[in-house]
């Protein structure tokens, strides 16, 4: 099922949580907190101004972003987590490895 967001919401898949600490201690499921960063998958047009034009969003299709901790909704696409974003709930941009 293909979601497409709408206005200046933002699709993003969450991205798994460490199962272990930097120490090696494996934490269960219980002890891990909610996920802040993930991947785009979707954007929306952009947000409308007060003027009538449509302002493009910053955030792209492929770009891992974080967010804060119990900001937009949550929901299931293919049994996977997903949220969907308004942009001004990004925080960053995470800079791709070179």
């Amino acid at each position: 099922m293909a979601v497409q967001p709408l206005g200046d919401r933002i699709l993003v898949k969450l991205l798994d949580q460490e199962e272990k600490t930097s120490g090696g201690i494996i934490l269960p499921d219980t002890a891990k907190e909610k996920p802040q960063e993930g991947k785009v998958l979707a954007v929306g047009k952009g947000r409308l101004l007060e003027d009538g034009t449509v302002r493009p969003l910053e955030i792209k299709k492929g770009d891992t972003v974080l967010f804060a901790k119990y900001s937009g909704t949550e929901i299931l696409l293919q049994q996977e987590p997903h949220l969907i974003l308004k942009e001004e709930d990004i925080l960053a941009v995470k800079a791709a490895k070179k």
